[in-house]
């Protein structure tokens, strides 16, 4: 399993070196500002964006903001700051107050991204990485929490994208930003499709959930139980339901009109999740076969299987 997302560490501002191949990759006029709460992964996703091709600069004061800008020409090279509560004079209003005069006095994108996360698995990732919480240094690890919830909220509010790292891998957090920020001027939505189980939680950055747990489910066939909806036998068993033809009819059906209202909507990304009891058989079917109908109609697609990354720590999932 890919370890947890750990507290972003504080660095001194410095710019990493970008190399030719990178920047190809990235859009060039543009400005990523990452924040959120401590422990949430701003380390892992300004390293991600840093491998799209991004200027990655860390823990950056809000006083200094117009001075990197002369020096490093987003045009050029699109830029990704961290700007969070470890800084000296951050303030929630003068962050917002900062976004609002970059988009009024430049031409630039300037995206503003919000990383969330439960209180659970903060605590536990500064426990496990035995970090400081920026905001506890006279308190408790859940006060800190708490009190750096309530500073952020006026920017999670305002945010452009809010990604909540709960239950994601790191792999997983570097694969919504390169989602959301490695785009070229032909897609203008990239849609995520994830199979995943019902009994182990809905994935939280899901914006629209089907339930297939009507289908047949092949984990009642010794012969089946020990395969997923990748392998041909189990896929034929689903296809087989009588139900399944006018379900997945019905189911384009309804995703065809709302595909371009969302991207008439600015929309930049969508995530559609698939689920059934285990996440191992009939979501994983599902969800290859509405990737396969996205990717005819010419839609970016981004396809995962929860479950099945996570197989050798449950391996007795139904289907």
């Amino acid at each position: 399993m890919t370890p947890p997302l750990a507290p972003s560490a504080a660095e001194p501002p410095a710019a990493r070196p970008t190399t030719g191949d990178q920047l190809a990759s990235a859009p060039p006029g543009r400005i990523v500002l990452v924040t959120g709460l401590s422990g949430a992964g701003m380390s892992v996703a300004l390293k991600a964006l840093e491998d799209l091709g991004y200027e990655a600069v860390d823990n950056l004061r809000l006083s200094l903001v117009p001075a990197l800008l002369q020096q490093a020409d987003p045009r050029r090279r699109p830029l990704a700051l961290v700007i969070d509560s470890r800084t000296r004079d951050f303030s929630a209003q003068s962050f917002l107050d900062e976004v609002t005069a970059l988009r009024a006095t430049t031409d630039l994108d300037v995206r503003l991204v919000f990383l969330d996360c439960g209180d659970e698995v903060l605590q536990r990732r500064f426990t496990e990485t035995r970090r400081r919480h920026p905001l506890a240094e006279d308190r408790t690890v859940p006060d800190g929490i708490a009190r750096e919830r309530t500073l952020l909220h006026p920017l999670k509010e305002q945010a452009d994208v809010t990604i909540d790292t709960t239950q994601l891998s790191i792999h997983d957090l570097r694969r919504i930003l390169s989602g959301h920020f490695q785009r070229d001027a032909q897609a203008a939505l990239q849609v995520f499709v994830t199979s995943f189980s019902f009994r182990l939680g809905l994935p939280r950055e899901a914006d629209l959930v089907f339930d297939v747990r009507f289908l047949t489910n092949p984990h009642y066939d010794p012969a089946l139980r020990p395969l997923t909806g990748l392998d041909p036998a189990v896929a034929a068993r689903v296809a087989g339901d009588g139900d399944f033809p006018a379900f997945f009819e019905h189911l384009t059906g309804l995703l065809r009109p709302l595909l371009p209202r969302y991207v008439q909507e600015g929309k930049s990304y969508l995530t559609i999740a698939i689920g059934c009891t285990g996440g191992k058989h009939r979501s994983v079917f599902v969800a290859e076969r509405l990737a396969a109908w996205l990717k005819e109609l010419g839609v970016r697609v981004n396809l995962n299987h929860r479950e099945l990354s996570r197989q050798a720590a449950r391996p007795n999932g139904t289907g």
